[in-house]
């Protein structure tokens, strides 16, 4: 078993930045693929930013990419998620996840622990 633990949201002004970052706990996370995901008021959950166990290789949404980077420390078993150029529309609980493989996945069905999520808001 992973235990996922997010922090750093809170609210923002629309061009501002946040950092989320996400704890983990119990097995190994190093061995994990790991990935964040949010869900907006009335929207279903949506894949946000994803890394492969190394580190060495991350994937984007198209709606954020340019502004988010995705990152983990597995020393400290420590998942991140650097948002930059924030606009209102990313508004939203903000959940990370981790699960079995190596490469980074876009589908929230890749993963099998998941935090408890973290909100951020953006004003406008």
């Amino acid at each position: 078993q992973v235990q996922l633990v997010e922090s750093g949201g809170g609210l923002a002004q629309a061009g501002g930045s946040l950092r989320l970052s996400c704890a983990a706990s119990g097995h190994t996370f190093s061995a994990y693929r790991a990935g964040w995901f949010r869900q907006a008021p009335g929207k279903e959950r949506e894949f946000v930013a994803s890394i492969s166990v190394s580190g060495g290789s991350t994937s984007y949404a198209d709606s954020v990419k340019g502004r988010f980077t995705i990152s983990r420390d597995n020393a400290k078993k420590t998942l991140y998620l650097q948002m930059n150029s924030l606009k209102p529309e990313d508004t939203a609980v903000y959940y990370c996840a981790g699960g079995g493989g190596l490469v980074p996945a876009v589908r929230s069905t890749s993963y099998d622990y998941w935090g408890q999520g973290s909100q951020v808001t953006v004003s406008s």
